[in-house]
């Protein structure tokens, strides 16, 4: 455990850095060190609830939420994870998915942002509430908030401008984070639940200070691109690492 408190630490850090939540590296992270497969998803979306929900509120203050637009992405992928979160899986297959989905969502992070002057949405942009609800479903399945697969999606079809698409992945990474935690209440009960937290409240004081550190401070270190991409090799590493056994 001692180890996890600063990776959890640093992981929050990076990922606010970049307005996700962190909740595919916390699994993994997790996963690695051992946890029971069947409750690191609790810590997981915890950990997302708590990292994002600042961000959210500094987006909402700042004014720069597209809320109608937003909510019923988040929405409509929201009932998809509490399926996900409801939906018994296998070891196995859980860290085949996990692993897969970390080494994609890398990736995706790697993938360029269109230029600030194409401002004109393409159009796949219109389909995207569609596209958010299988995310959603995945998310719930394997603990994490989904937002991570669908910001490089909303730059790619230049859906909104670069700080509407950080607001709208962080709601979007709440409410599904939110959905996902009662799929799995449902499905392991509360005793269940307070059992994968007991253990791990020392990762979401980490959390939480790394969270506000990211949001907070990190950008006036370091490039946005440069923060994208570190976050994109830890989330890759971490995958191929599930993947490797």
């Amino acid at each position: 455990m001692d180890w996890l408190i600063p990776a959890f630490f640093g992981t929050a850090l990076l990922y606010a850095s970049v307005g996700f939540g962190g909740g595919s590296t916390y699994s993994a992270l997790l996963s690695l060190a051992g946890f029971d497969y069947r409750l690191l998803p609790v810590v997981s979306l915890c950990c997302n609830v708590l990292v994002v929900s600042g961000a959210t509120l500094r987006f909402a203050r700042a004014g720069v939420m597209p809320w109608k637009r937003a909510l019923l992405l988040s929405c409509i992928a929201a009932p998809l994870a509490f399926l996900g979160g409801l939906t018994p899986v296998k070891e196995a297959t859980f860290l085949f998915l996990l692993g897969l989905s970390l080494v994609a969502a890398g990736l995706a992070l790697f993938l360029p942002r269109a230029p600030s002057l194409e401002t004109k949405p393409a159009p796949l942009a219109g389909h995207m509430p569609w596209i958010a609800a299988p995310l959603g479903y995945l998310a719930g399945l394997v603990g994490i908030g989904g937002g991570i697969f669908l910001a490089p999606l909303l730059h790619l079809t230049r859906w909104a401008s670069a700080r509407q698409i950080a607001a709208t992945a962080s709601l979007f990474i709440l409410i599904n984070s939110i959905a996902g935690l009662a799929g799995q209440l449902a499905k392991n009960g509360v005793d269940r639940f307070a059992e994968a937290l007991a253990p791990a409240l020392p990762l979401l004081v980490a959390v939480i200070l790394g969270g506000q550190l990211g949001s907070l401070l990190a950008l006036r270190w370091l490039p946005e691109k440069v923060i994208r991409w570190l976050t994109a090799a830890l989330t890759i590493w971490a995958g191929s690492r599930l993947l490797g056994g």
